[in-house]
Protein backbone atom coordinates (compact mmCIF):
# COMPACT_ATOMS: atom_id res chain seq x y z
CA UNK A 1 0.00 0.00 0.00
CA UNK A 2 1.34 3.15 -1.01
CA UNK A 3 2.01 5.74 2.11
CA UNK A 4 0.31 8.49 2.56
CA UNK A 5 2.34 11.76 1.97
CA UNK A 6 1.86 15.25 3.71
CA UNK A 7 0.90 17.72 1.39
CA UNK A 8 1.24 20.75 4.21
CA UNK A 9 2.99 23.69 2.90
CA UNK A 10 6.73 24.64 4.04
CA UNK A 11 6.72 28.47 5.08
CA UNK A 12 10.37 30.03 4.24
CA UNK A 13 9.31 33.26 6.60
CA UNK A 14 11.93 35.41 7.34
CA UNK A 15 12.65 36.92 10.97
CA UNK A 16 11.01 39.73 12.45
CA UNK A 17 11.78 42.86 11.03
CA UNK A 18 13.46 45.46 13.26
CA UNK A 19 11.33 47.25 15.12
CA UNK A 20 12.21 51.13 14.45
CA UNK A 21 12.47 49.77 10.41
CA UNK A 22 8.78 48.22 11.18
CA UNK A 23 7.86 51.28 12.51
CA UNK A 24 8.67 53.35 9.64
CA UNK A 25 7.25 51.15 7.11
CA UNK A 26 4.08 50.53 8.69
CA UNK A 27 3.88 54.37 9.12
CA UNK A 28 4.56 54.82 5.54
CA UNK A 29 2.15 52.34 4.35
CA UNK A 30 -0.87 53.34 6.88
CA UNK A 31 -0.54 57.19 7.34
CA UNK A 32 -2.80 57.46 4.31
CA UNK A 33 -5.37 54.46 4.55
CA UNK A 34 -6.37 55.39 8.54
CA UNK A 35 -8.12 58.01 10.46
CA UNK A 36 -5.45 57.39 13.16
CA UNK A 37 -3.93 60.07 14.44
CA UNK A 38 -0.57 59.33 14.21
CA UNK A 39 2.38 60.37 16.37
CA UNK A 40 5.92 61.38 15.28
CA UNK A 41 7.95 57.77 16.07
CA UNK A 42 5.14 55.67 16.76
CA UNK A 43 5.33 52.41 16.82
CA UNK A 44 2.14 49.71 16.16
CA UNK A 45 0.45 48.23 19.28
CA UNK A 46 -0.14 44.71 17.02
CA UNK A 47 2.60 43.73 14.29
CA UNK A 48 1.44 40.74 12.06
CA UNK A 49 4.54 39.66 9.71
CA UNK A 50 3.85 37.20 7.44
CA UNK A 51 1.10 34.84 9.13
CA UNK A 52 0.22 31.88 8.01
CA UNK A 53 -2.28 28.90 9.59
CA UNK A 54 -2.58 25.73 8.43
CA UNK A 55 -5.30 22.69 9.45
CA UNK A 56 -3.83 19.49 8.82
CA UNK A 57 -3.11 20.25 4.76
CA UNK A 58 -5.36 23.21 4.37
CA UNK A 59 -4.21 26.66 4.34
CA UNK A 60 -6.52 29.19 6.38
CA UNK A 61 -4.12 32.52 6.16
CA UNK A 62 -1.72 33.00 3.80
CA UNK A 63 1.23 35.49 4.36
CA UNK A 64 -1.10 37.94 6.43
CA UNK A 65 0.95 41.13 7.14
CA UNK A 66 -0.95 43.93 9.14
CA UNK A 67 -0.23 46.51 11.58
CA UNK A 68 -2.93 48.19 14.23
CA UNK A 69 -2.18 51.52 15.80
CA UNK A 70 -2.91 52.43 19.69
CA UNK A 71 -6.40 53.70 19.94
CA UNK A 72 -7.08 52.56 15.99
CA UNK A 73 -10.09 50.69 15.51
CA UNK A 74 -9.75 48.30 12.69
CA UNK A 75 -12.70 46.81 11.26
CA UNK A 76 -12.23 43.26 9.06
CA UNK A 77 -14.65 42.44 6.75
CA UNK A 78 -14.68 39.10 4.62
CA UNK A 79 -16.62 36.43 3.77
CA UNK A 80 -17.44 33.15 5.40
CA UNK A 81 -13.85 31.14 5.75
CA UNK A 82 -11.71 33.81 4.67
CA UNK A 83 -9.78 33.52 7.59
CA UNK A 84 -10.68 37.01 10.12
CA UNK A 85 -11.42 34.73 12.72
CA UNK A 86 -8.81 32.11 12.56
CA UNK A 87 -6.15 35.75 12.02
CA UNK A 88 -8.13 37.06 15.55
CA UNK A 89 -7.58 33.25 17.33
CA UNK A 90 -4.27 33.65 16.71
CA UNK A 91 -3.50 37.51 17.76
CA UNK A 92 -4.50 36.29 21.37
CA UNK A 93 -3.07 32.81 20.79
CA UNK A 94 -6.48 30.71 20.85
CA UNK A 95 -4.88 29.00 18.23
CA UNK A 96 -1.19 28.39 17.07
CA UNK A 97 -0.02 30.27 14.10
CA UNK A 98 2.00 27.50 11.87
CA UNK A 99 4.63 30.35 10.46
CA UNK A 100 5.05 33.98 10.82
CA UNK A 101 5.71 36.31 13.47
CA UNK A 102 2.96 38.51 15.71
CA UNK A 103 4.39 40.89 18.20
CA UNK A 104 2.36 43.36 20.73
CA UNK A 105 4.27 46.35 21.29
CA UNK A 106 7.29 45.05 19.57
CA UNK A 107 7.56 41.75 21.38
CA UNK A 108 6.99 38.51 20.04
CA UNK A 109 4.39 36.88 21.24
CA UNK A 110 4.67 33.81 18.68
CA UNK A 111 5.60 30.64 20.43
CA UNK A 112 5.67 32.01 23.60
CA UNK A 113 5.35 29.73 26.72
CA UNK A 114 1.95 29.21 28.61
CA UNK A 115 3.19 31.20 31.55
CA UNK A 116 4.00 34.16 29.20
CA UNK A 117 0.70 33.48 27.23
CA UNK A 118 -1.38 34.32 30.49
CA UNK A 119 0.58 37.40 30.69
CA UNK A 120 -0.25 38.23 27.22
CA UNK A 121 -4.11 37.76 27.63
CA UNK A 122 -4.20 40.47 30.32
CA UNK A 123 -3.34 42.63 27.22
CA UNK A 124 -5.61 41.39 24.96
CA UNK A 125 -9.11 40.99 25.53
CA UNK A 126 -11.58 39.29 23.24
CA UNK A 127 -15.14 39.40 23.06
CA UNK A 128 -16.55 35.98 21.17
CA UNK A 129 -19.75 34.89 18.97
CA UNK A 130 -21.02 32.66 21.64
CA UNK A 131 -20.75 34.74 24.75
CA UNK A 132 -18.73 32.57 26.82
CA UNK A 133 -20.16 33.87 29.95
CA UNK A 134 -20.12 31.58 33.26
CA UNK A 135 -23.46 30.50 33.25
CA UNK A 136 -23.59 29.77 37.31
CA UNK A 137 -22.44 32.91 37.91
CA UNK A 138 -24.22 36.63 38.19
CA UNK A 139 -23.41 39.13 35.26
CA UNK A 140 -21.64 41.33 38.54
CA UNK A 141 -19.65 37.90 39.25
CA UNK A 142 -19.18 37.12 35.36
CA UNK A 143 -17.65 40.89 34.92
CA UNK A 144 -15.75 40.44 38.53
CA UNK A 145 -13.75 36.98 38.04
CA UNK A 146 -11.18 37.50 35.70
CA UNK A 147 -10.15 40.90 37.65
CA UNK A 148 -9.67 38.50 40.94
CA UNK A 149 -7.82 35.91 38.81
CA UNK A 150 -6.15 37.37 36.79
CA UNK A 151 -5.58 40.73 37.42
CA UNK A 152 -4.94 40.21 41.21
CA UNK A 153 -7.91 42.65 42.50
CA UNK A 154 -9.60 42.25 45.66
CA UNK A 155 -13.37 41.69 45.85
CA UNK A 156 -14.28 45.05 46.88
CA UNK A 157 -12.18 46.69 43.92
CA UNK A 158 -13.22 44.43 41.49
CA UNK A 159 -17.38 44.74 42.03
CA UNK A 160 -16.79 48.66 41.78
CA UNK A 161 -15.08 48.03 38.65
CA UNK A 162 -17.72 45.60 37.52
CA UNK A 163 -20.94 47.74 38.08
CA UNK A 164 -18.73 50.82 36.48
CA UNK A 165 -18.35 48.44 33.57
CA UNK A 166 -22.20 47.12 33.63
CA UNK A 167 -23.23 50.47 33.87
CA UNK A 168 -22.05 51.62 30.73
CA UNK A 169 -22.97 49.22 29.11
CA UNK A 170 -26.60 49.66 30.51
CA UNK A 171 -27.01 46.35 32.75
CA UNK A 172 -26.10 47.52 35.99
CA UNK A 173 -29.94 46.94 36.31
CA UNK A 174 -29.28 43.23 35.68
CA UNK A 175 -26.46 42.83 37.94
CA UNK A 176 -27.76 39.56 40.10
CA UNK A 177 -28.78 38.10 37.29
CA UNK A 178 -27.71 34.75 35.67
CA UNK A 179 -26.96 34.05 31.85
CA UNK A 180 -30.16 31.98 31.19
CA UNK A 181 -32.27 34.65 32.84
CA UNK A 182 -30.71 37.19 30.32
CA UNK A 183 -31.53 37.45 26.28
CA UNK A 184 -28.79 36.86 23.83
CA UNK A 185 -28.07 40.56 23.78
CA UNK A 186 -27.82 41.35 26.83
CA UNK A 187 -25.57 38.32 27.96
CA UNK A 188 -23.10 40.24 24.69
CA UNK A 189 -23.13 43.49 26.44
CA UNK A 190 -22.20 41.66 29.97
CA UNK A 191 -19.43 40.00 27.78
CA UNK A 192 -18.44 43.27 26.36
CA UNK A 193 -18.11 44.88 30.15
CA UNK A 194 -16.21 41.45 30.66
CA UNK A 195 -13.32 42.10 28.11
CA UNK A 196 -13.22 45.83 29.50
CA UNK A 197 -13.32 45.16 32.65
CA UNK A 198 -9.94 44.18 32.15
CA UNK A 199 -8.40 47.42 30.45
CA UNK A 200 -6.70 45.46 27.95
CA UNK A 201 -4.61 47.16 25.54
CA UNK A 202 -6.18 45.36 22.62
CA UNK A 203 -9.77 44.53 22.33
CA UNK A 204 -10.94 42.08 19.75
CA UNK A 205 -14.26 41.39 18.51
CA UNK A 206 -15.26 38.18 17.16
CA UNK A 207 -18.67 38.69 15.20
CA UNK A 208 -20.05 39.69 18.42
CA UNK A 209 -23.70 39.96 16.99
CA UNK A 210 -24.06 37.23 14.67
CA UNK A 211 -25.30 35.03 17.44
CA UNK A 212 -28.21 37.54 18.23
CA UNK A 213 -31.43 37.83 16.62
CA UNK A 214 -31.67 40.84 14.54
CA UNK A 215 -33.73 43.37 16.93
CA UNK A 216 -31.23 42.74 19.62
CA UNK A 217 -28.08 43.57 17.16
CA UNK A 218 -28.99 47.24 17.62
CA UNK A 219 -28.68 47.32 20.92
CA UNK A 220 -24.61 45.47 21.38
CA UNK A 221 -23.80 47.93 18.35
CA UNK A 222 -24.76 51.02 20.45
CA UNK A 223 -22.04 49.59 23.00
CA UNK A 224 -19.27 48.91 20.62
CA UNK A 225 -20.32 52.36 18.94
CA UNK A 226 -20.04 54.14 22.21
CA UNK A 227 -16.60 52.38 22.96
CA UNK A 228 -15.29 53.15 19.96
CA UNK A 229 -15.83 56.37 20.00
CA UNK A 230 -15.56 57.47 23.50
CA UNK A 231 -13.73 54.49 25.25
CA UNK A 232 -9.86 55.12 23.93
CA UNK A 233 -9.87 51.94 23.33
CA UNK A 234 -7.86 50.01 20.29
CA UNK A 235 -9.93 47.78 18.64
CA UNK A 236 -9.92 44.82 16.20
CA UNK A 237 -13.16 43.97 15.11
CA UNK A 238 -14.95 41.45 13.06
CA UNK A 239 -17.72 42.06 11.64
CA UNK A 240 -20.42 41.24 8.90
CA UNK A 241 -22.51 44.91 10.09
CA UNK A 242 -21.80 47.09 7.37
CA UNK A 243 -22.59 50.59 8.98
CA UNK A 244 -20.93 50.08 11.77
CA UNK A 245 -18.09 49.72 9.54
CA UNK A 246 -18.54 53.17 7.72
CA UNK A 247 -19.51 54.69 10.80
CA UNK A 248 -16.80 53.90 13.41
CA UNK A 249 -13.70 52.15 12.13
CA UNK A 250 -10.37 54.33 11.26
CA UNK A 251 -9.61 51.68 8.74
CA UNK A 252 -11.55 48.78 7.33
CA UNK A 253 -9.75 45.73 6.36
CA UNK A 254 -11.04 43.22 3.79
CA UNK A 255 -10.14 39.17 3.83
CA UNK A 256 -10.72 36.66 1.46
CA UNK A 257 -9.15 33.53 1.02
CA UNK A 258 -6.61 33.34 3.97
CA UNK A 259 -5.18 37.05 2.36
CA UNK A 260 -5.85 40.96 2.93
CA UNK A 261 -6.31 41.65 -0.45
CA UNK A 262 -7.66 45.54 0.54
CA UNK A 263 -7.25 47.92 3.39
CA UNK A 264 -8.09 51.69 3.92
CA UNK A 265 -10.27 54.30 4.68
CA UNK A 266 -13.75 53.42 5.20
CA UNK A 267 -15.76 55.77 2.44
CA UNK A 268 -12.66 54.77 0.14
CA UNK A 269 -13.13 51.02 0.89
CA UNK A 270 -16.74 51.06 0.45
CA UNK A 271 -17.30 54.01 -1.90
CA UNK A 272 -14.27 52.86 -4.29
CA UNK A 273 -12.83 49.52 -4.08
CA UNK A 274 -9.69 49.21 -5.57
CA UNK A 275 -10.00 44.78 -6.02
CA UNK A 276 -12.41 43.59 -8.33
CA UNK A 277 -12.86 40.70 -5.22
CA UNK A 278 -14.02 43.46 -3.23
CA UNK A 279 -15.87 45.30 -5.61
CA UNK A 280 -17.86 41.58 -6.63
CA UNK A 281 -18.25 41.24 -1.85
CA UNK A 282 -19.67 44.80 -1.39
CA UNK A 283 -21.97 44.31 -4.31
CA UNK A 284 -23.38 41.00 -2.84
CA UNK A 285 -24.24 42.27 0.57
CA UNK A 286 -26.06 45.95 -0.28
Amino acid sequence: MRSKKNHAPAFDVPPAMDAAEAAKIAYDQDVSRSKHHFVPGEHPVVRIEHLNKTFTDTPVLRDVNLNVWNGEIVVVLGPSGSGKSTMLRCINLLETPTAGHILIDDEEITGASKTNVNELRKNLGMVFQGFNLFPHMTALENVMVGQVKVLKKSKEEARVEAMKQLEAVGMADRADFKPPQLSGGQQQRVAIARAVAMHPKVLLFDEPTSALDPELVRDVLAVMRDLALNGDMTMIVVTHEMGFARDVADRVVFMEGGVVVEQGLPDEVFDHPQQERTKEFLGSIR
